[in-house]
């Protein structure tokens, strides 16, 4: 039987050719890139109506809590608001990423080539090589907490991460920003769920995250039909924090109706979606939601470059992934959450990325 990576210039593959790397229930049916002719494909519908829901993080305890909570079951995803972030955090950022991924030379990035550290393949992907599935259309670099100087080692180098010491000095902020959101929504969630809230607060302090600097070129008019610029896929996290980008494409295909649904967040929001790891520990109540990224309907859009820089959050390699109590008959038994983590992953990175 021919390996499904041998297939990653069929621009229609399924996700269902990679399903015996999953860790946890996926009904979900769909092609990893948008159909070249999505208006009109029957496979490819589209829901112009549905609102993802914006929840403040100002609220008290129990409504935030079930606002958030309510949100992510409905559909995985949901926008925060009044969460503290100062938005020049994410202009900046904006600007850094560019710079970062565009205008360091070639000869340089290539000295950070990404490989596997622990579970996460951290490091520089090159354009169309972000997994080996699909040729999507972005530049990655992946930084986890180690390529940061937090005060937490003492041999810590930034030129073994860095083109640039300057540019570990300009994500910093964003990611301890970032990091103080971290239990307060894990909290939420689990006091949606009817757990302790703080039964996860040991693990999640000083967590185990992964920056991604995203750069999505120009599209020209050359570029391969059906490319997509992010195939369609499931964050293998507990979730996700993504500042809301400034150019259309982030597509989030709804569980319920199994229609692909445009996400809009307002500029400074952030956006939250949930993960495996978080599908697996609340024995499928929250699951993770397949998203992609399209190209821009607008035209004046798609000649402009695309930036993002999510924040992934793990659990460290060592802890277990086990239903949490209270959820029922658990579906899935205690795994290590390496072992987990790197079996989803090879179907980005091939055979043997577990060993």
């Amino acid at each position: 039987m021919t390996d499904p990576r041998d297939r990653q210039m069929d621009l229609d593959a399924h996700n269902r050719d990679f399903q015996r790397y999953e860790q946890v229930e996926k009904r979900q049916d769909y092609r990893l890139a948008e159909a070249r002719d999505a208006a009109h494909d029957p496979g490819e519908r589209f829901d112009e109506e549905f609102a993802t829901r914006t929840v403040s993080m100002r609220q008290a305890p129990e409504a935030l809590a079930h606002a958030l909570g309510t949100a992510l079951q409905e559909i995985g995803f949901c926008v925060l608001t009044d969460h503290g972030v100062d938005p020049a955090l994410y202009r900046d950022a904006a600007g850094h990423t560019l710079r970062m991924l565009r205008d360091t030379p070639t000869t340089t990035k290539q000295r950070f080539r990404a490989r596997r550290h622990g579970s996460i393949n951290q490091g520089w992907f090159p354009l169309a090589e972000t997994s080996d599935i699909h040729p999507d259309q972005v530049e990655g670099w992946v930084l986890c907490r180690r390529a940061f100087d937090l005060g937490e080692r003492h041999d810590y180098d930034p030129a073994a991460f860095w083109p640039d010491p300057a540019f570990e000095r300009a994500f910093r902020p964003l990611c301890l920003a970032h990091e103080a959101l971290i239990l307060p929504i894990m909290q939420a969630v689990l006091r949606f769920l009817g757990v302790d809230p703080h039964a996860c607060d040991t693990r999640l302090t000083q967590t185990n995250f992964a920056l991604r600097l995203n750069h999505y070129p120009p599209i020209s008019t050359d570029a391969p039909a059906g490319a997509g610029r992010l195939l369609g896929h499931e964050d293998v996290t507990l979730f996700t924090l993504l500042p809301a980008p400034t150019i259309e494409g982030l597509q989030v295909l709804h569980r319920g109706s199994f229609a692909w649904v445009r996400l809009h967040a307002p500029p400074g929001s952030l956006i939250l979606n949930t993960g495996d790891y978080m599908q697996r520990l609340t024995n499928d109540r929250l699951p993770s939601t397949t998203h992609r990224v399209s190209p821009p309907r607008d035209p004046a859009q798609r000649v402009l470059p695309r930036v993002s820089f999510p924040m992934n959050v793990y659990l460290w390699e060592d802890e277990v992934i086990e239903v949490l109590p209270g959820l029922g008959p658990p579906k899935y038994p205690p795994v290590r959450a390496e072992d987990f983590h790197v079996r989803i992953t090879e179907k980005y990175y091939g055979d043997g990325y577990a060993d």
